[in-house]
């Protein structure tokens, strides 16, 4: 029997199949699932803001794109995986609020997704899919042994990437 591992915000979790991992309430954050073909698990981050660089005396780095992915692919190389096979799926990043100036907050998402592709190209791990921007809200969860991301999102149908 499996279970559901959830990764909650500001969060990252392994997961060894055949369980599943997901998280809820991505938008204008990033969900980034890293996995490689042959492994039997995964590792899923559920990042708010582009960088750590931006916020004083914030001791949580799974919040920030810049340092989460590098907690989690160190934990997943100290598992075993190679860091040449690893591989990425994104989603999220989207644009929930319509503002009429240019703020922070409304670009929020756009600069999650810029900076979650620039590390994961700093660390030469390709992004095979994305389901990324828009604005609308996602739920993800990743199954470990087809190595498909699910996304749903209300009122829309689900996808799989």
């Amino acid at each position: 029997m499996s279970d559901i591992i959830k990764v909650g915000i500001g969060d990252w979790k392994i997961c060894n199949a055949p369980d599943t991992i997901t998280t809820i309430g991505l938008g204008s954050c990033v969900g980034i699932v890293i996995y490689t073909i042959n492994d039997s698990f995964c590792g899923m981050l559920h990042i708010m803001l582009p960088s750590s660089k931006e916020i004083k005396n914030n001791l949580n780095r799974a919040k920030f794109a810049d340092t989460g992915i590098i907690d989690m692919v160190s934990a997943l190389e100290r598992r075993g995986m190679r860091k040449s096979l690893m591989r990425a799926k994104i989603a999220g990043g989207a644009k929930m609020f319509q503002f009429t100036s240019k703020s922070d907050l409304g670009t929020v998402g756009d600069r999650n997704v810029y900076s979650v592709k620039s590390m994961l190209r700093q660390y030469n791990i390709p992004i095979i899919s994305e389901d990324c921007g828009k604005d609308y809200g996602r739920t993800i969860s990743f199954d470990i042994e087809t190595k498909m991301l699910n996304i749903h999102c209300a009122g829309r149908p689900d996808k799989q990437i």
